[in-house]
């Protein structure tokens, strides 16, 4: 079986957001013949190019699975094209409104229009409404993604959230209003701040903890696991954070499983270091190695010119110490492959260890 893994870039400076397509199975014949997934799909012109994508590499316009892993815009705004665009197999998307009747009710004519609820979560709210009423129009199938949730092939599986878990998160959903938004000179101060705050790091010296902490919206991501051939799997994370990624990896081993056979993964949260620490880190990448190596191979959607927070080279240190490098990109598409035709594409190149980071 072969398989290709599509990470395309998405956004500039602050604005990094996730659109991935993926297809496995046997890629040198006719596309009945594989599998193919799309994993959120970035703002709605990264929808566009991702539909544009499929088409030009993978030769098809059916999709077998597409994944919206929470209603985050730079996550989702995208897949509306992709289910008005695309033959879509199944939606799976949470719908947070049949959970939490206290969500359900800042519903108004189809819109949120309490003005008590952040004006980043309220579009977010609208746009997985319409993804959900897109997917009605066009008979698409939704599934809710919760653990266990696998795909027609039982090759596709979600690893998180519980159900119970997420339910849990649902009261964190509904905030208040966000501070004001910094005038220019305010967003290149607090920048020059951040760049100015330094650690020393060497391969040997790590300063990442396990004290980072993320939103309620975040930890709600699905976490999904590819099988892309036998003994060879593939993690999407989302933008889950440590808590949401300890209940997946204690998922898998309540049934047994080689986390050495997770051979790509991607880094949660476009590399915020409040989304993983050295635990979990050991846990799905590894433990730390004495010398370097690659063993594993690890994307992170990073925009263009991003700020210094994503990706964090606390984390891109992280991973590499633990033999996967991290292969971002920043303004520019990455592909990770295997028996898959030639697109002539060239190599891409691993961000290198920092012996400086971020405090």
């Amino acid at each position: 079986m072969g398989y290709e893994i599509d990470f395309l870039p998405v956004g500039e400076r602050e604005r990094s957001g996730d659109a991935i397509a993926l297809r496995f199975g046997n890629l040198q014949a006719t596309p009945p013949q594989q599998t193919v997934v799309v994993i959120d799909a970035g703002y709605t012109d990264n929808g566009a190019a991702l539909v544009d994508h499929i088409k030009r590499y993978y030769k098809t316009d059916r999709v077998d699975v597409v994944i919206s892993t929470h209603p985050d815009a730079d996550h989702s705004a995208g897949l509306a094209v992709v289910l008005e665009h695309l033959r879509v197999g199944q939606l799976w998307m949470h719908l947070p409104w049949n959970h939490a009747q206290d969500i359900a009710g800042l519903f108004k004519d189809g819109r949120v229009t309490d003005t008590s609820v952040r004006r980043d979560l309220r579009e977010s709210l609208d746009g997985a409404r319409d993804l959900e009423r897109i997917a009605q129009n066009r008979r698409i199938p939704i599934v809710e993604p919760f653990t266990g949730t696998t795909d027609p092939t039982g090759n596709v599986v979600v690893l998180g959230p519980r159900q119970d878990f997420y339910e849990r998160l649902l009261p964190g959903f509904r905030g208040t209003p966000g501070p004001a938004v910094p005038g220019p000179w305010m967003g290149i101060l607090q920048r020059a701040a951040e760049v100015g705050r330094r650690l020393a790091e060497g391969f040997d010296v790590e300063t990442l903890t396990d004290e980072g902490e993320t939103s309620a919206e975040n930890n709600s991501s699905a976490i999904v696991l590819v099988q892309l051939a036998p003994g060879n799997f593939a993690l999407f994370t989302g933008d889950a954070g440590t808590p949401a990624l300890t209940a997946a990896a204690n998922a898998l081993a309540a049934v047994g499983f080689d986390f050495n056979t997770i051979r790509f993964i991607q880094v949660p949260h476009h590399g915020s270091q409040r989304n993983v620490g050295p635990t979990i880190l050991n846990c799905f990448v590894g433990p730390r190695l004495s010398g370097e190596a690659t063993t594993k191979t690890a994307f992170v959607s990073a925009a263009k010119d991003s700020d210094p927070k994503h990706p964090s080279k606390k984390v891109m240190n992280a991973f590499r110490r633990r033999g996967a490098p991290v292969h971002a990109t920043q303004g520019m598409p990455k592909l990770h492959f295997r028996d898959a035709p030639d697109r002539g594409w060239q190599a891409s190149v691993a961000l290198p260890l920092y012996l400086e980071v971020e405090d």
